[in-house]
């Protein structure tokens, strides 16, 4: 992706605008993991969040679907977990949103597994 005119890249005001949409669905403990530097990851960012209860974690996906989707346009590639809601992926290429029940975030631990990217600050 491209960079603005703020020197951000794309796929940071995405990163971004997910965990604006997290926080607006009461989302908890969001962390924006950048990947850029880590030659074997998947994508530039990761934004990782819990929700409390399956209901809490499916409104938490929709938020971020519909508040990327009005501020760019863009719909995600995949979205992979929503039935279950324990769990749910949001593939937006650069920018992969995870999006767990608490016990499942604390049993999968992907800020540990992704402890060489750098946490980058989730205010805009």
């Amino acid at each position: 992706m491209a960079k603005t005119k703020n020197n951000i890249s794309e796929s940071e005001v995405l990163a971004k605008l997910a965990a604006q949409a997290i926080d607006n669905k009461k989302g908890l403990d969001t962390v924006i993991i950048d990947l850029r530097g880590v030659q074997s990851a998947p994508a530039s960012f990761f934004v990782i969040c819990s929700g409390n209860v399956p209901s809490h974690v499916s409104a938490i996906c929709d938020g971020v679907f519909e508040t990327i989707k009005k501020a760019t346009g863009y719909n995600p590639h995949k979205i992979e977990g929503y039935e279950n809601a324990e769990w749910i992926l949001m593939d937006y290429f650069d920018v992969v949103v995870h999006i767990f029940l608490k016990d499942k975030r604390d049993h999968y631990r992907l800020e540990q597994l992704w402890a060489d990217g750098k946490i980058v600050n989730c205010e805009s």
